[in-house]
């Protein structure tokens, strides 16, 4: 078989087609700098007739080195997506991850593409050898077990530009080797990228269609401030509108060790908090940012009107956020995240707190005594009751420092956001116990 090895500046994953198409000379280059750039595998023949579209590739590569991720997107004939590896760079640069895959096993011609009941295989590899192989059956139900893999399945070599081997071999039922020959670059196509290369578009910065393909992201903040900005108006897919009121002071903080905590108290307790950020010692305001909303309540027939907690947020200044970040444990590492992961503190007991970090094991002992023993009367323990989320305080006397536990609505992973002012400086601390409600406009078309 011959293969044609085509270039392209990114992948319209709607059109299943390349975007600004490159010489090899220009991808080469953009190899050397890191910036994203796909590669194009197919079989050398004729183009099919126009009312069958386009003919399918064997293969896709996607590579963007400054994001350490290569991808490799399978194809059938059909113009499927059949497989999804992702591959990450590490500190070994001369190999690569296959941090995360997907296969999905069509039951015939007729069925769509990421069908929901598409039998499929998802593996997920860490570099320390732990990962997680998930079956899902076909007509439901899947399984999970931990994939039982050599290091050289785990790792694969990193080629350099031009001679990497069609991955997909394989799974194409290719018994030799094919033959690579480039793929012809139209004039027209080198216009696009002569006048490219004086624009410097890259996939993912707004000046490139929607439907291209961007390296993965973790998950974004959202506009949290507007939380906090009394007469916004949000939704969250439930209620079509909510209008953002003014936050509820909640009480102080006192933070001397110069870290924050953000973690379970009962999850973590003893342990080191999942999350710390560090602040400047002091005490800091806690304050809820809320909404309110109508909806007709069916049992008493008529229209209520409710209030509810969307983030908790420890202030640490009155200067507005200029720019957000996820804050990140001692085992994060953002190379590793696929796309809209999160990391954060975990909770099996819908609970959160803000504490002292200097004070952590004392703080938390006294939260396990109070609220998980009972004991009556206990010195540095108390309920608090009142309609906030915040439930239980503690604080060590000998450090003076405190903790502040919080419910969210539910068990899972909360991520804690980060607050900087322009000039990097911590504003704030930010957990979403609802996740992140859309905005609306306002009402004269702005939002």
């Amino acid at each position: 078989m011959v293969v044609e090895v085509g270039y392209a500046q990114a992948w319209d994953t709607e059109l299943c087609a390349p975007w600004r198409p490159m010489s090899a000379d220009e991808a080469r280059a953009r190899d050397a700098a890191g910036l994203p750039y796909a590669v194009v595998y197919r079989e050398r023949g004729p183009e099919p007739e126009p009312e069958r579209g386009r003919k399918a590739p064997l293969e896709v590569r996607l590579v963007s080195w400054r994001d350490h991720y290569v991808g490799l997107w399978v194809y059938d004939a059909q113009g499927r997506r059949t497989h999804d590896l992702d591959m990450r760079l590490l500190d070994d640069p001369s190999r690569l991850l296959r941090r995360y895959s997907v296969g999905w096993y069509y039951t015939g011609p007729e069925m769509a593409e990421f069908d929901e009941a598409c039998p499929r295989v998802t593996v997920e590899l860490f570099p320390d050898g732990r990962g997680r192989r998930t079956e899902q059956r076909q007509g439901g139900g899947s399984s999970t077990t931990s994939p039982a893999l050599r290091d050289d399945e785990r790792w694969m070599d990193r080629p350099a530009f031009g001679e990497w081997p069609l991955l997909s071999a394989q799974v194409h039922g290719l018994a030799e080797p094919p033959a690579f020959e480039p793929a012809e670059v139209t004039e027209a196509a080198e216009a696009a990228e002569a006048a490219e290369a004086a624009e410097a578009a890259e996939p993912g910065d707004g000046r490139t269609p929607a439907t291209c393909w961007r390296p993965p992201r973790p998950a974004q903040p959202g506009p949290i401030n507007a939380l906090f900005r009394p007469g916004v108006r949000v939704t969250d897919g439930h209620h079509p509108e909510m209008t953002v009121v003014e936050p509820r002071r909640v009480g102080t903080l006192r933070v001397p060790s110069g870290r924050l905590a953000v973690a379970d108290p009962d999850t973590d307790g003893g342990d080191r908090p999942s999350i710390t950020v560090p602040v400047p010692p002091g005490e800091y305001v806690l304050d809820e940012a809320r909404v309110r909303y109508t909806y007709h309540c069916e049992w008493r027939n008529a229209e209520v009107t409710s209030t509810e907690t969307t983030a908790v947020r420890l202030l640490v200044s009155e200067t507005p956020a200029a720019t957000w970040e996820m804050a990140l444990g001692p085992d994060d590492d953002p190379r590793l995240f696929v796309e809209q992961q999160a990391a954060g503190f975990d909770t099996d007991g819908a609970t959160g707190s803000f504490a002292d970090a200097g004070a952590w094991q004392p703080l938390t002992a006294l939260f396990e005594r109070g609220l998980i023993q009972g004991e009556p009367d206990l010195d540095g323990y108390e309920d608090i009751d009142d309609e906030s989320l915040f439930m239980q305080r503690t604080w060590d006397e000998p450090s003076g420092g405190e903790l502040m536990a919080f419910a969210t609505t539910g068990d899972g992973t909360y991520p804690v956001w980060i607050g900087r002012s322009g000039a990097g400086e911590v504003t704030c601390v930010v957990v979403l116990v609802e996740g992140m409600p859309e905005l609306l406009p306002e009402h004269d078309g702005a939002v």
